[in-house]
């Protein structure tokens, strides 16, 4: 430190240097204003122009020898949670813990993130708006100067030499080139080295990530360049599976891979036995460790403080004493405030506080409301609301309020309308019924005014009237008016507020006879005489603030000095200046105010201490103000402070006072003191540690139990039972002087005011209620009571107790503590799974950089591991001055944990460890050794279950006038109709706006048809049987191509064009598919001819190797000679290709047969004839989509309206007002065109109604889907629309996929879709297990509409092939004649595939031939009957064997835990996940700003641990509309997956979670 003065500096200097420092840390100016104020004032001084730089360079010079003083000149720093935490020991204790771990070393991976988050985390960004923020925070001296604990130097150098050896560029820089990749390479390789995954001691534990169980080994560093990549073939996905095909230097991959082995590293031993949460998934539950230590000392025995010795002289009641010092001795000074230059503002006599407090009881009593209705009576509840630098204000008006027998409420003065935590003191002000607030004059000024100057109602409040207590505003009390002075009683005199751990406020009362009671034992234990002087640092609205300085004061006629919190903000040291000025007798402060003494002391000559025979140290009941006071006393004793003179005591709302060490004269009697084991703490046993010295909490004696009353120790959680004298329990007090009652709670007080303790034996040992502390201790040898922390700061994790305060004074003690804020580190525990889990958030100074942070925290996790032996499941760092504080500067804890669970707490770095902490989880599943097919079906037969089958009506049976049946091909059905009836219109097409845009009549049709199949076979010179691709967008031109293709004899293609404005990444498909479906030619429009052959298109492809491209927009006029047809029904009649979910192309043959059958088994079902309307707004490239676009309407003669889904981007009420305009019965939609529907006009539906949109003539509207009914969309549809006329009934879903493309339809006839309920836990173990509506983990299926004719289905096991019994889970196979007949590949791998359209079951009917649709489901026979009076059988789809993840051993499907992620935050509007590695990897789509990007990481975790039991291994944030969306609105997973391994989502944020 004194390196940095390099001339000495004069003494107003360095007062202003203090002042400032204070400002910094208190928030009141920027660190720029800092900077530029420090240095303009040491530009004097300083040898080095900049004072920056100064620092900079002094940064590196060994740390000093440490002299007694300059150890505690050690950083500065504040808050309420401040220096009370700093003991040498334990910082020395983190630091050897360190390095042990350095050995060991976790090769943590840090998150990535965009870098404009990174930027906005920059010192301007976060200059706090309101820059008055009281925080109570240290500023930078010292900043620079290395700790003089030798252990930190060598973790600094390790650490940074982890760092600069490898990653010179910024690893956290933006990630959208890929340029950054090789730096994060090394990163990995240096924290590949660094880390050790060798451990001695563990049996081979089980490994996270793979079920085997092997020992892990050294890691090897990751090969950059050496592994070789061949290029992905078209559509296989599976190259990335294994990771062997990741390129390595990747750096998202090089970090998933440091993180695979980083949990591969032994996990402490795996807990043996389990509790049933409702089914087979057992969460395991801790079993206790044989080894722990256990209470062996026997039971205590309650301790007695000394009899309260009844004084002749003490007055009967605190106003009685009022009375005769303001009687007797009015001149006598009772209260002197400061301003905030330190000077005496103000004298208060009892004189003038006796007359002034009789004119407010008059005022109160008289003069609000009326004679005959006054507002306060006697025993009514009045607010005080006093600033705190106004404390003679609030005296006066508080003596008022007992002397007109009302009940003061003192609260803090509500600054904003929305101060944290100020609605819950509006609910406490309410329950007491309060409707007056006395204030002062100032205050009521300063407080926010509505726009006509009234004060706004605050939020939560009850409407107040506000009553300024000045003498000059009130009336003079007549002369015969006198308060009526009683001696104390069993009225309550005042209600003390207090924040519980929750948030909530509650009113403590305290009696009359209570208030005096706590006086006098004050008086007795401190030994105070009349016109003694104390100084008084404290709050005096409440606890020791008040009872010292405003109540037992007035008892004995003390002359208070009171010192505003602005003034020790201005200068620290006031305090002790006025104790030395005033000769105090008596100092009431915290360790707080002791500690911002010591680092603003310097050389002042003239302190002197000797007067001081008190110095009441109000937090003493926080073990870690110990340090504080032996630091103080190391300074000042030199300066006449006597040790025995400093006093911690103990206190809380309910108890008040609890102990208090006596000011001895005997200096040779040292305090108490216990080193204690932190290990026993957290299993509630005293241990005095001895073997590691590394765990240990060191706490002080708060002197003995007050005199009169009893004290004694109970269990902290069940019965109030005696603790063993070797147990920490929770104090508790029998005496008069303690709190009555919680205000309007009777249950509550209860269980904390009326405790009878009990012995061992069941008896209650006094007949008197105790009350409860929230203290946390034990008593030691000679009656001293000990407190180890509070009930409130309690988190019981696995069974084991943890001190929220402990846990904070080893984050601080990781040094170097520059990164963070000392006083403004909140640590609370969050309900996850069943357990406690610890979150801990601090604020991060702003000039830090990433890799310090994260830096920071890794080894606070260690840390902590190490010390407490608990995992922290959350550490987030926010941006400086955002945490919620208190009103005098502290953390406001329940209000910072709110936002964390509520996802607004926007942190700028977050590092979550499930892995480590969550232990409990469900044993992953082993597969049994699977039973033989036979000897289910035998099973299945004894339990009376039937195996699962069904089939839709049989096509043989029906009995209809279908004319198009004679004709086997459909180039038949059209030729035939555009002979019988030419003029019948097949085909409409709309335009956006919802004009008719074209049509075509059969005869145009067929005209049309005829001359594109003249220019196929002269312009195109092709032969029967060869394959033309027709890129078309959706229209009648498509259609016309297609009938064309079919009247050449060649096999059309149908393919989406690309998109003109995304060329790069559309045209690549098309000409894939170009290329597989071995395309002899390509049909399409001028416009996309022109598209094919452009400059951006040879950009993306190769166009030189396009087959030849006819545009079909100048046809031929001549008719061709004959039209083809063909010889055999089960020739090809077209491909259907289209690309999977997962990826995978695939091209499947459909038969003329199939064809066919296909479009009367949709007749059939539907209900279609040529008088029928029918609206599509499907894509019409592939599947049913195709079928219903192109086919149908030629083989049943009905209307089809064309709505190409496109052209709802522009007008998305255009399907809707089709389907009202032309008064169409049924309508088939995609998911995608629902959703735009019911996002783009949900409010809209008003404003339809009046343009006429009537939907009650629908009957059927159709989802045409190759996945599990997406039940949250349509029912949301359904509502939506009702009030259009819609009937719920109408909306249903259909099933296809590739090996067949429509297995169930909703059609006209036949029962409504059925829903059932399923348990998502028995799922994930292929099971069905049907549950009620709302039981937890249910999970809604719908019917995926009825099976259509000629279908029938099994439920097979995919790996047995053996049929399984209904409500059984399995893949759904089907028997159909419209099923494809093959894939059409070009890679001769058909043998991998050949079984999808082939399979024979194992056991039973093995003669049929079954294909393999690739889903799992289940069917279930309901109590429903079709038309034909048959029980109807549903089939539910639950999602694709493809698509669902193996994880533990169960099966999960994406869309499940989707589900549950998007519901968390109501920022994340899409998420896709998936399985890397064994790794849950969850994508979330972002909307909103980038600062709420990692408040989604906590969420998503937890409410997949939650609902899922799974641990997700790397949340994914991007922006929206990153996660790929199939035409079909179905995600695209594994597009996803490959651009994440890739390094092309260009995230918001990326968390590795440990």
């Amino acid at each position: 430190m004194a390196d940095r003065d390099a001339l000495p500096l004069p003494l107003e200097v360095r007062a202003r240097l203090a002042e400032l420092e204070l400002e910094l840390s208190e928030g009141d100016i920027t660190q720029k204003g800092y900077e530029k104020k420090r240095s303009k004032l040491l530009g004097a001084y300083l040898p080095h122009p900049s004072g920056l730089e100064a620092s900079l360079a002094h940064e590196r010079r060994p740390p000093m020898a440490p002299s007694s003083a300059s150890r505690y000149h050690r950083r500065r720093s504040s808050g309420t949670r401040d220096e009370r935490y700093r003991s040498d020991v334990h910082t020395e204790a983190v630091q050897a813990a360190l390095a042990k771990h350095k050995e060991r070393k976790m090769a943590v991976p840090m998150p990535s993130k965009r870098r404009s988050l990174v930027v906005q985390t920059s010192m301007d960004a976060y200059t706090p708006p309101d820059t008055s923020s009281g925080s109570e925070e240290e500023g930078g001296q010292g900043e620079g100067t290395p700790t003089s604990s030798q252990g930190s130097v060598s973790m600094e150098h390790w650490i940074s030499r982890a760092i600069h050896q490898g990653s010179t560029t910024s690893s956290s820089s933006s990630s959208t080139q890929s340029g950054g990749s090789g730096a994060a390479g090394r990163l990995a390789d240096v924290l590949a080295q660094t880390h050790v995954g060798k451990s001695e001691n563990h049996s081979a534990p089980p490994d996270v990530t793979t079920y085997t169980s092997e020992h892990p080994v050294q890691v090897e560093r990751p090969q950059v360049s050496t592994v070789p990549r061949t290029t992905p073939k078209y559509g296989n996905a599976e190259l990335m599976e294994t990771g062997d095909g990741v390129p390595v230097s990747s750096r998202v991959s090089a970090k998933i891979q440091q993180l695979v082995n980083t949990l591969k590293q032994p996990r402490r031993p795996p807990l043996r036995e389990f509790f049933v949460d409702d089914f087979e998934e057992l969460l395991e539950v801790q079993q206790p460790d044989p080894n722990q230590p256990r209470p062996e000392g026997a039971q205590m025995i309650a301790i007695r403080g000394e009899p309260l010795g009844v004084v002749t002289n003490w007055p009967p009641s605190l106003e009685a004493a009022l009375q005769r010092w303001g009687t007797i001795s009015p001149k006598a000074p009772c209260l002197t405030t400061m301003d905030t230059n330190g000077k005496p503002l103000y004298v208060l006599t009892y004189g003038k506080l006796w007359s002034r407090s009789i004119k407010v009881a008059y005022n109160i009593l008289h003069k609000l409301g009326t004679k005959q209705e006054p507002m306060v009576r006697p025993g009514d509840r009045v607010a005080l609301v006093f600033p705190n630098n106004d404390p003679a204000a609030f005296m006066v008006a508080f003596y008022g309020c007992l002397l007109a027998e009302v009940v003061p409420v003192p609260i803090e003065v509500p600054l904003t309308r929305k101060d944290a935590g100020s609605q819950q003191i509006g609910f406490l002000l309410g329950s007491c019924g309060v409707t007056v607030a006395l204030t002062s004059d100032a205050c009521h000024k300063g407080l926010p005014k509505g726009p006509t100057g009234e004060i706004p109602q605050f939020k939560g409040w009850p409407k107040l009237l506000w009553f300024v207590t000045e003498s000059k505003h009130l009336s003079k009390p007549p002369r015969d008016w006198f308060p009526h002075i009683k001696d104390a009683n069993n009225d309550t005199a005042y209600i003390e507020y207090k924040t519980c751990k929750d948030g909530s406020v509650l009113g403590v009362t305290v009696t009359r006879i209570a208030l005096l009671t706590h006086c006098q034992a004050l008086t007795q234990s401190c030994g105070y005489t009349e016109a003694e002087i104390i100084v008084n640092v404290l709050d005096f609205k409440k606890d020791v603030g008040l009872w010292h300085g405003i109540l037992t004061s007035v008892m004995n006629m003390m002359h208070v000095i009171s010192i505003p919190y602005s003034l020790m903000k201005v200068n620290p040291l006031s305090w002790i200046q006025k104790v030395c000025q005033y000769k105090g007798k008596v100092a009431c402060v915290k360790s707080r105010d002791m500690h911002w003494a010591l680092v603003a002391h310097r050389d002042q000559r003239d302190i002197n201490l000797s007067s001081l025979r008190m110095l009441v140290v109000a937090d003493g009941s926080n073990p870690w103000s110990i340090s504080s006071c032996d630091a103080f006393l190391n300074v000042f004793q030199s300066k006449g402070l006597r040790p025995e003179v400093i006093c911690p005591c103990a206190s809380s709302a309910e108890a008040l006072t609890v102990a208090i060490r006596r000011p001895t004269d005997d200096s040779n009697q040292p305090p108490g003191r216990g080193v204690l084991s932190m290990q026993g703490l957290s299993y509630g046993v005293i241990r005095v540690d001895s073997e590691e010295r590394l765990s240990v909490l060191t706490v002080q004696d708060v002197g003995t139990v007050m005199p009169g009353a009893l004290m004694c120790v109970v269990k902290p959680e069940g019965v109030p039972q005696l603790c063993r004298t070797d147990e920490i329990g929770e104090l508790c007090v029998c005496s008069i002087a303690t709190g009555m009652s919680y205000y309007g709670l009777s249950g509550m007080t209860k269980n904390t005011f009326e405790v009878f303790p009990m012995s061992s034996s069941g008896a209650p040992i006094s007949e008197y209620p105790f009350t409860r502390t929230g203290l946390l201790g034990f008593i030691g040898p000679g009656g001293l009571v000990f407190v180890s922390g509070k009930m409130d700061g309690l988190m019981v994790v696995s069974g084991r107790r943890h001190n929220a305060d402990d846990i904070v004074a080893t984050a601080l003690a990781v040094e170097p503590m520059k990164f963070v804020y000392r006083g403004r580190i909140a640590v609370f525990s969050v309900t996850v799974l069943h357990d406690e889990r610890i979150v801990v958030v601090a604020e991060q100074r702003p000039d830090s950089t990433e890799e310090d942070s994260f830096q920071w925290m890794s080894r606070v996790l260690q840390a902590i591991d190490s010390i407490h032996n608990v995992g922290v499941f959350c550490l987030a760092l926010v941006p400086a001055n955002t945490l919620p504080k208190t009103p005098l500067g502290g953390i406001h804890l329940s209000e910072t944990k709110q936002l964390f669970l509520e996802g607004s707490l926007h942190p700028c770095n977050v590092l979550m460890c499930p892995h480590t902490c969550v232990t409990n989880l469900p044993k992953p599943r082993q597969k049994q050794p699977e039973i033989g097919p036979a000897s289910v079906m035998v099973g299945n037969l004894v339990s009376g279950k039937r195996i699962a089958q069904a089939s839709g009506r049989d096509l043989g049976q029906i009995e209809d006038n279908d004319q198009a049946r004679k004709f086997l091909f459909l180039s038949e059905v059209l030729q035939w109709r555009a002979q019988t009836t030419p003029d019948h219109v097949l085909f409409t097409l709309l335009s956006s706006r919802g004009t008719v845009l074209s049509s075509l009549t059969c005869l145009q049709l067929h005209k049309r048809a005829e001359k594109i199949a003249t220019m196929l076979m002269e312009r195109g010179h092709l032969q029967d049987g060869d394959h033309v691709a027709l890129v078309y967008p959706p229209g009648i031109d498509l259609i016309a191509a297609f009938y064309g293709c079919l009247y050449a004899g060649c096999v059309p293609i149908t393919v989406r064009p690309p998109h003109p404005q995304n060329i790069a990444t559309t045209l690549p498909t098309v000409k894939m598919i170009v290329e597989v479906s071995r395309s002899a030619c390509v049909m399409t429009s001028q416009i996309i001819s022109k598209l094919l052959k452009s400059k951006e298109a040879s950009a993306a492809v190769d166009v030189r190797s396009w087959p030849p491209v006819l545009d079909t927009d100048d046809l031929p006029k001549k008719k061709p000679p004959q039209l083809y047809k063909p010889s055999n029904p089960d020739t090809l009649a077209y491909l259907d290709f289209s690309v999977s979910t997962t990826g995978m192309l695939a091209g499947v043959k459909m038969s003329h047969t199939a064809t066919s059958a296909f479009c009367r088994s949709i007749k059939l079902q539907c209900e279609l004839y040529p008088s029928r309307e029918v609206a599509i707004c499907l894509d019409p490239y592939c599947g049913l989509g195709f079928v219903l676009w192109c086919l149908c309407s030629v083989y049943s003669g009905h209307q089809s309206i064309l709505i190409p889904p496109s052209e709802l981007e522009v007008n998305p009420a255009l399907w809707l007002l089709a389907v009202s305009q032309f008064r169409v019965r049924d309508t088939f939609c995609s998911y995608s065109v629902m959703e735009l529907c019911t996002k783009g006009l949900g409010l809209q539906t008003e404003s339809l109604k009046s343009r006429g949109l009537d939907l009650s003539r629908v009957r059927t509207c159709v989802v045409v889907a190759e996945e599990r009914p997406r039940i949250a969309l349509t029912q949301s549809f359904s509502k939506l629309f009702k009030d259009l006329g819609l009937h719920p009934r109408a909306v249903s879903t259909s099933f296809g996929c590739r090996v067949n493309l429509a297995i169930c339809l909703q059609g006209t006839s036949g029962p409504d879709p059925t829903t059932v309920f399923v348990d998502m836990r028995a799922l994930r173990h292929d099971r069905v297990r049907l549950v009620e509506r709302g039981s937890p983990h249910s999970l809604p299926l719908m019917e995926s509409g009825k099976i259509l004719p000629g279908v029938r289905i099994i439920i097979a096991n995919p790996e047995t092939k053996g049929p399984l019994g209904d409500s059984h889970l399995g893949e759904i196979w089907v028997h159909c004649s419209h099923n494809g007949s093959g894939y059409f590949t070009v890679y001769g791998d058909e043998a991998l595939q050949s079984d999808h359209f082939n399979s024979h079951l194992s056991f039973g009917d093995t003669q049929t031939l079954w294909a393999r649709t690739g889903y799992l489901g289940f069917l279930r026979r309901t109590e429903l009957t079709d038309a034909s009076g048959e029980r109807h059988d549903a089939l539910y789809v639950v999602g694709a064997l493809d698509e669902a993840m193996e994880l533990r051993g169960m099966r999960y499907h994406p869309i499940d835990i989707e589900t549950s992620v998007i519901r968390t935050h109501k920022s994340i509007m899409e998420c896709a996940v998936f399985p890397w590695t064994n790794l849950l990897v969850v994508v979330v789509e972002l909307e909103g700003s980038e600062q709420e990007a990692l408040d989604l990481v906590p969420l998503v975790t937890n409410a997949v641990l939650e609902e899922h039991y799974l641990i997700v291994g790397v949340v994914v944030v991007v922006d929206i509309g990153v996660i790929p969306i199939n035409s079909r609105g179905e995600k695209q997973r594994m597009h996803l997956r490959d651009g994440f391994l890739a390094d092309q989502l260009d995230p918001i944020y990326v968390a590795y979670n440990m």
